[in-house]
């Protein structure tokens, strides 16, 4: 019984989880600014490499 109550009062891992949340968290952000930014960058390119093709 005593090494439940051990194992129930044991915070050691929870730092662990709380990384683990921040670092998804962090993930999530990036992964949706990449995809908003993606497309935006792709438009600016497209329209950069018309400007560059000579005229005919």
């Amino acid at each position: 019984m005593t090494k439940l109550i051990h194992f129930v009062n044991d915070e050691s891992g929870a730092a662990a989880a709380e990384y683990a949340l921040i670092l998804a968290l962090i993930a999530v952000v990036i992964i949706a600014a990449l995809t908003t930014l993606g497309s935006n960058i792709s438009g600016v390119f497209s329209n950069v490499a018309a400007k560059l093709v000579p005229a005919s």
